[in-house]
């Protein structure tokens, strides 16, 4: 049992430590780590997802338990984020960070130990969490944001945001080859290489965004929103699935890529959108601290039970 915490952590924790002394030291331009972001987000991560989601037979997976249960919790989770931004009196701006907090998540971090314990299936079952995970999370926070420009709410333009982004395209084709059998020879293992090579480069890219010194800043609620992601929402989740008598590793990836600390890309999300960009930089690090033990618990958890 210790080796297989010690082969699904040290990786994955290891790489973003690694980013962050590769920051700043030997490669401290932010343009390499901007043009390893944009690969990774719109070519890595979606092969990783077609090929993952397009070799598993879908009828033999628990697909509309795993919707219902993590649908269900981001739900509750979308509205404590809500409550929670009131709580502390945030402006719009400020609580966009809190509700991309509160709900966007890490799937590298989560397809690294997932794979690393599970093997293949979890993976694929990575995949599938991913594919109810996204699409959710993309339209709330895309009409957050849009709701706090001047004007009226454009639903088609929300709507367009959503489906042109590269995660749902990736998990969409990713469906569509499953329902026709895979993907054909040759092109299965190029789609598996290059979505192998999305978690080293996105662990080392997160690690390159986190910021220590950006932690100070309201602590309180940082904490609180942490609480809400690394803890309030994974449990929500296994309750659902313990609800809809979800087997044990379809449970534990659902639990687990739940408990994934925020997107590093929320920062981003959060700068060019209008978004409160230094409370977005200070939750994603202090998420990202505290999952280093948060994790390893669920985990711990998930296989104990």
């Amino acid at each position: 049992m210790l080796n297989a915490y010690l082969d699904a952590f040290i990786p994955a924790f290891g790489l973003l430590l690694l980013g962050a002394w590769l920051k700043r030291s030997l490669l401290p331009d932010d343009v390499i780590w901007a043009g390893i972001e944009r690969l990774i987000f719109w070519v890595l991560l979606p092969c990783l997802l077609v090929a993952a989601i397009g070799g598993v037979e879908l009828g033999r997976l628990p697909i509309f338990g795993m919707m219902v249960a993590i649908w269900s919790a981001l739900c509750v989770g979308t509205v404590l984020s809500l409550l929670l931004s009131r709580a502390f009196g945030q402006p719009h701006p400020a609580m966009t960070s809190v509700l991309m907090g509160g709900i966007r998540f890490n799937n590298l971090i989560g397809f690294a130990i997932s794979g690393a314990v599970f093997g293949a299936p979890g993976v694929a079952l990575g995949a599938i969490a991913t594919g109810m995970i996204v699409p959710f999370v993309q339209t709330v926070t895309t009409m957050a944001f849009a709701m706090g420009r001047p004007g009226r709410l454009r639903p088609f333009q929300v709507l367009r945001q959503v489906l042109l982004n590269p995660l749902i395209i990736g998990c969409a084709l990713g469906f569509a080859v499953a329902a026709l059998g895979g993907l054909p020879h040759g092109l299965a293992p190029l789609a598996r290489s290059l979505g192998q090579a999305s978690v080293a480069l996105g662990l080392l890219a997160v690690g390159a965004a986190l910021s220590l010194g950006a932690m100070r800043d309201r602590v309180a609620l940082q904490l609180a929103t942490s609480a809400l992601k690394l803890v309030v929402m994974p449990a929500l989740t296994l309750l659902g699935c313990r609800l809809l008598g979800l087997d044990a590793i379809s449970t534990s990836v659902a639990v687990l890529f739940m408990a994934m600390p925020t997107a590093a890309t929320s920062y981003v999300m959060a700068r060019t959108m209008g978004g409160d960009a230094p409370l977005m930089a200070a939750i994603t690090s202090t998420e990202h601290v505290l999952a280093v033990v948060t994790l390893p618990l669920w985990l711990a958890f998930l296989m104990a039970g």
